[in-house]
């Protein structure tokens, strides 16, 4: 027996070695999007924020509307990838053309007013899109990526409906914890 040295189990050898292989099979950097790339979340979120804003009720970002589109831009949006990936670097193109710089980092009104040129122009299709999909984010059951917190639902006094399989706790009421212990 080896003396200093920690002795590694099989358990733990199986572990990191699964890990090791997933990390290595990915070939992509850690990122918490399933399809989209960090910069194209990042002006996605920019883009839904102008769409649904946040006032006295939480807007696109706070529901977590980007995180519903990556979600079914593996499944139902699977057909929209490339038309996503393109409108995203469309509209930061033409942000740097007017405003030398990306989307994302425009101000809320410089980012209206773009988007109000991008949807009048040959892009409208795929602004027509994406207004499609945040509004299905924002408004559609939590249990599909989206509406956080039945951010939405909340906003219009509507009841949480229980989600099939899951244990019920009250949602509203911080000191449940969500039912995590």
């Amino acid at each position: 027996m080896l003396t200093g040295v920690k002795s590694l189990n099989r358990r733990n050898f199986l572990v990191t070695a699964a890990a090791a292989g997933t990390a290595a099979c990915t070939g992509r950097p850690e990122t918490p999007w399933r399809t989209l790339t960090a910069d194209e979340a990042t002006t996605l979120e920019a883009w839904c924020e102008c769409l649904i804003p946040e006032d006295s009720d939480p807007g696109a970002k706070r529901a977590g509307v980007v995180r519903y589109i990556d979600i079914q831009l593996t499944r139902k949006f699977k057909r929209h990838r490339k038309a996503y990936s393109q409108a995203i670097n469309a509209l930061d193109k033409l942000a740097y053309a007017q405003n030398r710089g990306p989307f994302a980092a425009l101000s809320f009104d410089e980012r209206s007013l773009l988007l109000a040129s991008f949807e009048k122009s040959e892009n409208s299709k795929a602004f027509n899109m994406v207004l499609d999909h945040t509004l299905q984010g924002y408004f559609g059951s939590p249990r599909h990526g989206g509406n956080k917190d039945y951010a939405s639902w909340r906003m219009l006094g509507v009841p949480p409906i229980p989600v099939r399989g899951r244990l019920q706790y009250s949602l509203l009421d911080p000191e449940s914890n969500g039912g995590i212990s």
